[in-house]
């Protein structure tokens, strides 16, 4: 037979006591969900503790940018300072040669050419005819032959020529041009001195001399 049993103090006269709601436990040392620390991390993120080693987004494309810009900028700077100097060049046709091709320097030169056709100095005809390659060809037995040619032929049309004036030289580099010249002859068969017959001459400069490459009569005719 039992014993009495202890006075149940849960139990009153309405029935049982309900039983306290259950909190949750905190831990001071972990944070709570959804807190800080259980923020999603995207892939290939830094992590928050380190902010600093990871640039901010965008960062690389401006510099590329900035990159591009500078280099559009320079390529427009040289074409147009390349615009500027070719648009120099043909408004001045050559004009700053300077001393290498000038109108006197090239009216003495064929001048001297002439007189040298003239004389039948056949050394200073090969001379201007190999045009800066003198000193280097060996055998010039066919140039003083064909210099010969040439002052024959010269002769034949003139007993004596002046050179005038210098029409019009047209620069193909700092060192060679192509010059348009008038002269007064005298014919070969006797007579005044004529003027306005016109020739071309190809010139060179090369070591403070310039030289006749070739002459051309242009005005047709006997003389």
């Amino acid at each position: 037979m039992g014993g009495p049993h202890p006075p149940n103090h849960a139990v009153g006269s309405d029935g049982p006591a309900p039983y306290a709601e259950s909190q949750p436990i905190e831990f001071p040392h972990e944070p709570r969900a959804g807190g800080p620390g259980f923020a999603p991390v995207s892939p290939g993120a830094a992590p928050a503790t380190y902010p600093g080693q990871v640039p901010p987004p965008g960062y690389p494309k401006r510099r590329s940018k900035r990159r591009l810009i500078i280099g559009i900028l320079l390529a427009v700077a040289l074409i147009a300072a390349l615009t500027v100097a070719i648009v120099y060049g043909v408004r001045t046709n050559g004009a700053n040669t300077g001393a290498a091709l000038s109108e006197a320097s090239a009216k003495t030169a064929i001048q001297g050419y002439l007189d040298a056709l003239e004389h039948r100095d056949t050394d200073d005809i090969v001379r201007n005819a190999l045009c800066g390659m003198y000193g280097a060809v060996r055998d010039k037995r066919s140039d003083q032959a064909l210099a010969k040619l040439s002052s024959d032929a010269f002769r034949k049309q003139f007993s004596e020529v002046e050179v005038t004036s210098i029409d019009k030289i047209v620069y193909l580099s700092q060192y060679q041009a192509q010059a348009l010249f008038t002269m007064r002859v005298s014919p070969a068969t006797g007579g005044p001195m004529r003027g306005d017959v016109q020739g071309v001459a190809q010139l060179l400069f090369q070591r403070g001399e310039t030289l006749v490459c070739s002459y051309v009569l242009r005005t047709a005719g006997a003389y």
